[in-house]
């Protein structure tokens, strides 16, 4: 069913794999990781651009708050107009608020395709998902676009002695499909536990660098606060869950990842933490552009000093005669 992400998933680690073979040993660790690794950051290099009108359309929905909660006060029993006049708003706008879930959305079956693609390397396994194939069927057998000599070689390929498609609660029994090489279970944990604790301890920062910059442009004024008190303890909510619910959640399911996939996943948060440090300096040159466009706006049409404002006349009122004919 999921055969449109998994092949997609599996050319663009075979790409990046023959591209370093070419300068690395193909059957090596490193030329396995620095594969995922620059699959990792393809997949997000395509999502910049969506990113970038995710926060563009995340400042615009700031700005139509007051709006907002004009139509819901207006509206409030009439559930249908209130639901018309939003998407109206919206669309005077030019908010779309799917598109700004889509750098999410793409990147939730990209991460369970990774994992699919590397696990099915070693499909020795009787549990779900897996093929119960033997150790020679598995070395024997192509993964996806992978060739039989790119299994082998994956299944070989080890960092610091554990194989890349080993994970801290791999059966004993899956032990057995690298013949190739010697390990056990406190070696993929030696090697495993750090890289997780990194990825908890990342996750977190990246949360907290979102946050703490959500609440400072609300103490500045240049956010304004969510309307009503449900939509407030709902982005508070949200908040904790990226601060520490995310982390906590890797910790405590970090047992069930590759290492391969626990690459992934710490190039994604390198990643994250760049991509952040680029697009919030870029939001904010563009607000202070549009704050000066607003002032030098405001000055072209203020009124001289000293001039009188000028008034539109009052419907139905005669013109002013200042001047009087002469005798």
């Amino acid at each position: 069913m999921l055969n449109f992400v998994y092949w997609p998933i599996s050319a663009i680690l075979w790409f990046w794999h023959k591209a370093f073979s070419f300068v690395l040993d193909p059957g090596a660790g490193l030329t396995w990781v620095l594969s995922i690794v620059f699959l990792t950051f393809t997949v997000r290099l395509l999502l910049v651009r969506p990113m970038i009108k995710q926060m563009r359309s995340s400042r615009k929905m700031q700005e139509m708050q007051p709006k907002m909660s004009a139509i819901r006060e207006k509206y409030k029993n009439n559930q249908q107009k209130m639901a018309e006049e939003t998407r109206k708003l919206q669309k005077e706008m030019g908010v779309n608020p799917i598109a700004g879930c889509l750098p999410m959305l793409v990147q939730i079956p990209v991460f369970f395709g990774l994992f699919h693609v590397l696990r099915s390397f070693n499909r020795t396994g009787e549990g779900v998902g897996q093929l119960g194939l033997s150790v020679e069927e598995n070395y024997n057998t192509p993964n996806y676009i992978f060739s039989v000599e790119d299994v082998q070689s994956f299944m070989d390929a080890t960092f610091f002695g554990v194989p890349l498609s080993a994970y801290i609660s791999m059966p004993q029994d899956m032990y057995a499909a690298f013949p190739n090489v010697e390990f056990s279970r406190l070696d993929i944990i030696l090697v495993a536990a750090p890289i997780i604790l990194i990825i908890a301890a990342a996750t977190h920062f990246n949360a907290k660098i979102s946050i703490t910059r959500q609440k400072s442009r609300l103490a500045s004024g240049k956010q304004q606060a969510v309307g009503g008190e449900m939509m407030q303890s709902q982005m508070q909510m949200m908040n904790k869950m990226m601060l520490w619910f995310m982390p906590l959640t890797i910790l405590f399911t970090g047992f069930l990842w590759h290492i391969g996939l626990l690459f992934y996943m710490v190039t994604n948060n390198i990643w994250t933490f760049l991509q952040s440090r680029y697009i919030f300096n870029k939001m904010d040159r563009e607000e202070e552009a549009e704050e000066e466009a607003k002032k030098a706006l405001a000055r072209t049409t203020a009124p001289k000093p000293g001039a009188k404002p000028v008034t539109a006349p009052k419907p139905g009122a005669k013109p002013n005669q200042s001047k009087k004919k002469k005798k």
